[in-house]
C-alpha cells in the first residue's frame, strides 16, 4: 500500500495560481498511475487530471484543460498539480490518488484508483 499526502491548498482569489503537491511513500510508487480528483460540497468526486507512470502522457478534464498542468518527479516520489487562472468553480477538496491497472478511459473514474490521500482544500474567492 502507498501512502499519499497532499499539500498546498489555501484560499486564493479568482485569477490566481496555486501549486498542489502529493508526496507518495511505499513500495513501487513509481509504477503507479497518479491522478487528481476534487470534490465540492454536495457533489460527487470529479476527475481533474492524471499522469502516466513515466510522466510522458497526461490527461485532463475539459473543465481544467488549458489552465491546469500535471507533472511528477519520480526521483522524489512527488506529483504536482499547477493550477492557473483559478475560478470560483474550482473550489473543492483536492485528492491525490494512485492506481496500478492498465490505462483506459477508466482512469477518469475514482474506482480505478487503489490508494488515496486525505485531501487539501482549495477555496477560490470571487
Amino acid at each position: 500500500q502507498v501512502q499519499l499526502v497532499e499539500s498546498g491548498g489555501t484560499l486564493v482569489q479568482a485569477g490566481d495560481s496555486l501549486r498542489l503537491s502529493c508526496v507518495a511513500s511505499g513500495r513501487d510508487v513509481n509504477s503507479a498511475v497518479m491522478g487528481w480528483f476534487r470534490q465540492a460540497p454536495g457533489k460527487e468526486r470529479e476527475f481533474v487530471a492524471a499522469i502516466s507512470r513515466s510522466g510522458g502522457t497526461t490527461y485532463f478534464a475539459d473543465s481544467v484543460e488549458g489552465r491546469f498542468t500535471i507533472s511528477r518527479d519520480n526521483a522524489k516520489s512527488t506529483m504536482f498539480l499547477q493550477m492557473n487562472s483559478l475560478k470560483p468553480e474550482d473550489t473543492a477538496a483536492y485528492y491525490c490518488a494512485a492506481g496500478w491497472g492498465i490505462i483506459t478511459r477508466d482512469i477518469m473514474t475514482p474506482v480505478w484508483y487503489r490508494d488515496w490521500g486525505q485531501g487539501t482544500q482549495v477555496t477560490v474567492s470571487s
